[in-house]
């Protein structure tokens, strides 16, 4: 059974806080775990350039959050966790998809629609101010969708128009391109009405944009506790009964706390429990939750160049998918090896017919790979690396000899082919 791939953007701006970890990084750690799922997790540092033009916020912020999400218990090893920036094969798709969607559909996106209102309230030139990377920002998002073929994509209500934006251009690009194959699985929104929201300080949604957030780990626990002390609460005095429904501190409990102490610490709000020695009780709960994460933030903060390693091999994997599903759509547009177009003509003049094969190359890493392709250059096949050009052509000649697929033999199909495609491209080979 095939595994739904979800895929995850996290955009690299400010420091995560409580709403932060309990709306969305806490689900989706937990979503990750399941075994029915293939997760993406990316930073998401190219939309990032688009909202802030601070280099040293955005470096910061891409290292804060990468660290929060490791030491909130995220696991690198059976999830896909890397930054966009290294996945240089998305800038390249992003390309592709550019020639392909409607300027009138970019005219329709929120965001840019919602700065030209406001620039025309304010008497400006409607686009002022206005970058193409706010107004070809869906574009970019389609990509990083795209390019893993993801199933499910969980966004907040306001983000469900790129969602169906970005099945827009991957059924254009599979109209215009795909000669009777599907690039491109068409993805799906997903809105958790479930998860949580968190009131901030001043009871309003817990919001950056409000300044009214809880840390998660930056400042310590003194920060944390101090934040707290803040929320906003009613002038009833110690031992005057409190409405629980009426204050942030319930709900911010209610995240952390079980059935039964929710329970305990609304009917002592009732009794008349101070305000004080409430908030020092939601400060208590918090901590028991978020000490044992902060320390692994810390610890992860003190050594960039750990989180570094893990992005880097993040990207790694994530590349041995992307490049050779790129290489194909790039022959699918027209951008092909000349080499091949020579041979075909060749072919074409002699009466031959270009043919499917293999082909051999060397990584940076200093490991073999072959791939293999169809007489229209489409990749089939992809292999893992070999330590050395002998055991990659044992591979290959053990596969022309068979003229079949074995599991757990050092390859992988390619995006949107079966098993039966590569056994009939063999097939003709061997012919």
């Amino acid at each position: 059974m095939s595994k739904t791939r979800v895929l995850t953007g996290i955009t690299t701006t400010g420091t995560p806080h409580l709403g932060n970890y309990v709306g969305a990084i806490r689900p989706a750690i937990a979503a990750s775990r399941s075994a029915n799922v293939e997760s993406y997790y990316f930073m998401a540092d190219y939309h990032a350039l688009i909202k802030c033009d601070d280099p040293a916020r955005i470096a910061r912020s891409s290292l804060e959050i990468a660290a929060t999400w490791l030491a909130c218990g995220l696991d690198p090893e059976s999830v896909y966790f890397y930054r966009q920036s290294d996945i240089p094969e998305i800038p390249e798709l992003t390309w592709l998809l550019t020639c392909v969607t409607a300027k009138g559909l970019m005219n329709r996106a929120h965001a840019y629609k919602a700065s030209v209102d406001a620039n025309t309230a304010a008497g400006e030139d409607p686009d002022a101010g206005i970058t193409m990377g706010l107004y070809s920002y869906p574009i970019l998002m389609a990509a990083d969708i795209l390019m893993f073929n993801a199933h499910k994509v969980p966004v907040g209500r306001d983000q469900i128009q790129h969602i169906e934006m970005a099945r827009d251009v991957g059924a254009r690009f599979n109209h215009l391109f795909g000669a009777g194959r599907e690039y491109f699985t068409l993805p799906e929104a997903v809105t958790e009405e479930s998860v949580a929201t968190l009131p901030g300080l001043d009871g309003r949604k817990m919001s950056k944009s409000y300044d009214n957030t809880v840390p998660l780990f930056e400042g310590g626990a003194k920060k944390l506790k101090e934040t707290l002390a803040r929320i906003v609460t009613d002038s009833r005095l110690p031992g005057e009964a409190k409405d629980p429904d009426s204050t942030a501190l319930m709900p911010i409990y209610t995240a952390f706390a079980t059935a039964e102490e929710t329970a305990e610490f609304r009917a002592a709000l009732a009794d008349g429990l101070g305000w004080g020695e409430a908030k020092q009780r939601v400060f208590e709960r918090i901590e028991r939750d978020i000490a044992p994460m902060r320390e692994k933030y810390e610890a992860l903060m003190a050594q960039p160049a750990r989180i570094e390693e893990i992005l880097q091999a993040g990207a790694k994997r994530a590349r041995t998918m992307a490049s050779p599903f790129l290489a194909s759509l790039r022959a699918a547009v027209g951008l092909r090896d000349y080499r091949t177009q020579i041979v075909a003509a060749k072919g074409s003049e002699s009466g031959k017919v270009a043919k499917p094969q293999f082909k051999q190359y060397r990584e940076n890493d200093g490991r073999f790979y072959f791939k293999f392709v169809d007489a229209d250059q489409r990749v089939l096949l992809q292999s893992a690396g070999f330590e050395s050009p002998k055991l990659a052509g044992q591979q290959i000649a053990a596969l022309r000899a068979n003229a079949t697929l074995a599991a757990g033999d050092g390859y992988a199909l390619a995006d949107g082919v079966t098993a039966a495609d590569v056994e009939q491209a063999l097939a003709v080979l061997a012919e």
